[in-house]
This record gives structure tokens, C-alpha cells and sequence, in this order.
């Protein structure tokens, strides 16, 4: 298996449409060089939540593949969700997802998985074994919150963990007491699997309490101040990881800190439409358009932040 290193920043990729809802290329080129091309940028994620993965067609995501891989070259990982709603389906799309370039196929807890899947192995290690049967890459596991019913337990995540070509969690558990016990078992049974810190909220104690990378729909939008923050941690320079905080969390409680957390990603789109990036913030349904008042505050958010220095 090829050895691929997902240390440093992966920017999940928030995903640019038209007044009609098509994709729009011309943005999303926009976008890329935005957000991919900064020091400490290692990894792309496409066609995740961020990237409003369950609303594209396979002809769409093979596409986005297609232009980011051309875009990024071959040597930095290229990452795809795996959305799906049935194991048939996540095969296909491995499959898909492996023809068409992609380094590392990330795997998201289907929906039914809510209804008492997250503490028995069985579900989702099947699902697991047969991306990893129909397909040679490698896989990550896409850990969302405990809270959602969708996020797993840290029993789950170590069994699933020893599978060889498992190399990675996306770690959203939303909860900094597990996301620690998460951290030192997976490490203690495999301390090759990388553990990508993706709670937004406290990504500045994740660093502290330990990661090998972030992962984070953030990044399109703020993909300097994230890689500023790696930069620091690895440098163990507590006082530049506080100011860089002090940085991100003005930006952070706007874009996730009221409800409805639904419209995370839409906002992150504001916040970049703001900043002259992409064109238009408009989401696919079952996303909704923001609020105008919403809006301002996010505009005032990234101007205070001092983005616009990066455009």
C-alpha cells in the first residue's frame, strides 16, 4: 500500500453553485487556489458535508475529482466522502472514487446508523470490509458527533482501526473528554493511524492534548489562520497557538456557534462570497439561504479577522 501522509491541514472543500444550482467551475477554480495553495495546506477532502456530497450525482463527483486532482497535481492526498444509504451504494461509490484518483476514500456513517449502531461493531465494520474488499485504497473514518447518534464508540473506532488499510479518523465527537480517550486507545493499538482533530469549536486544545493533522470545512475559508496554528504546534509555541486563537474564535462562534448548525458550510460560503472568492453562498435543498442579519455578522467576522490580507 502506498504511503500516504495526511499531517498538516486537509481543507474540506465547501462546494460553488450558480442562481440555477449547477456547479460553478469558475468559483470553485477560484476557491481552490484560495484555499489549497497556502504553506502547510498537505490534503484536500472532497465531496464531504462540506462539500454538500449527498446532493451530487455520481457524474458531479467524479467531475470534482477530476478538476481538483488536476489542480493539486499527484503529490498531495486527495480525499472523497463516501456518502451513502446503503452498503451497495458506499461500494459503488468506492469504486467510483478509486477509478477516478482519489488517495482515500473517507467513510460516513449512514443514517440508520443512528438508531443504535454507534456502540455495536457490527454495522459499521461491515460496511467498512466491504469498501475495503472492492477497492485498493485506503480508508478513513469519518467520526461525527456522539450527541448526533452517528458518532461512535471509542470501542468501534479501535476495532475498525485494526484493519491495515484503515489510516485515519476525521475526529468530530464534539466531546473533549472522549476525543482524548479516542486519541491514546487508537493510538495505543495502532499509532500509525492518523488522527485528524475536526471539532471546530476547541481546535486550539485539540492541539494541545495532541493531533496529526486538522481536517476542516474551515479551512476553504480560513485555510492560513489553520495552517498558522499547525505551524505552532509542531514549533510547541503556546503563546503564538493563544494568539492565533484569539484569531479563530471570534470567526468560529459566528460560523458555528448559533443555531441552526445546519447552515455551517452556507455561512462559510457567505464569509468567502464576502471576501470576493466565489460568486454566490447558494446552498443545494435541502440547504437553506441564510438570514440577511446573519449575513452581517459573518461580513463583520472576517473583516475583523483580517482576511482580506490573504485574497
Amino acid at each position: 500500500m502506498k504511503h500516504i501522509s495526511l499531517d498538516g491541514v486537509t481543507v474540506a472543500t465547501v462546494l460553488t453553485f450558480d442562481e440555477d444550482l449547477a456547479i460553478d467551475w469558475k468559483s470553485y477554480e477560484r476557491l481552490l487556489a484560495y484555499c489549497t495553495t497556502p504553506r502547510g495546506i498537505n490534503a484536500v477532502f472532497v465531496n464531504g458535508h462540506a462539500g454538500e456530497g449527498a446532493t451530487l450525482s455520481a457524474e458531479e463527483r467524479v467531475e470534482i475529482l477530476k478538476r481538483t486532482r488536476a489542480f493539486i497535481g499527484e503529490k498531495r492526498p486527495l480525499l472523497t466522502g463516501i456518502i451513502a444509504y446503503s452498503t451497495d451504494d458506499a461500494v459503488r461509490q468506492a469504486r467510483e472514487a478509486q477509478e477516478h484518483g482519489a488517495d482515500v476514500a473517507v467513510v460516513f456513517p449512514m443514517p440508520q446508523f443512528a438508531a443504535g449502531a454507534s456502540g455495536d461493531p457490527r454495522y459499521v465494520v461491515d460496511l467498512v470490509d466491504r469498501i475495503l474488499d472492492a477497492v485498493d485504497i485506503p480508508v478513513s473514518i469519518f467520526q461525527q458527533s456522539v450527541a448526533s447518534g452517528n458518532g461512535f464508540a471509542t470501542s468501534v473506532l479501535v476495532e475498525l482501526c485494526k484493519r491495515e488499510r484503515v489510516i485515519a479518523v476525521k475526529e468530530g465527537s464534539a466531546d473533549i473528554a472522549l476525543y482524548e480517550d479516542n486519541l491514546r486507545r487508537i493510538k495505543a493499538a495502532r499509532p500509525d493511524v492518523a488522527i485528524l482533530a475536526s471539532n471546530y469549536h476547541w481546535l486550539f486544545a485539540q492541539m494541545a492534548t495532541g493531533a496529526d493533522g486538522i481536517l476542516s470545512g474551515m479551512a476553504s475559508m480560513i485555510p492560513h489562520l489553520l495552517a498558522e496554528l499547525w505551524e505552532a504546534t509542531l514549533a510547541e509555541d503556546l503563546k503564538v497557538m493563544r494568539a492565533i486563537n484569539d484569531r479563530l474564535y471570534p470567526v468560529v462562534r459566528t460560523i458555528y456557534g448559533a443555531p441552526p448548525l445546519i447552515d455551517m458550510h452556507t455561512r462559510l460560503k457567505i464569509g468567502l462570497r464576502h471576501l470576493g472568492v466565489i460568486a454566490s453562498a447558494r446552498p443545494r435543498p435541502p440547504l437553506l439561504p441564510v438570514p440577511a442579519d446573519t449575513t452581517r455578522l459573518i461580513a463583520q467576522a472576517v473583516d475583523r479577522a483580517g482576511l482580506r490580507q490573504y485574497v
